[in-house]
């Protein structure tokens, strides 16, 4: 599994298990992907 980061946008590639888990997981922090940007970018 790994998450890449760029200027437009996330990147998860991995097994279709474990960016499903991997979303979860992000959902409980970030309501949006924007807000996920956001934060990743500070």
């Amino acid at each position: 599994m790994k998450v890449y980061v760029h200027d437009k946008g996330i990147t998860l590639a991995g097994k279709c298990w474990e960016v499903l888990q991997k979303l979860k997981e992000y959902n409980k922090e970030y309501a949006t992907v924007s807000e996920w940007m956001k934060a990743v970018k500070k």
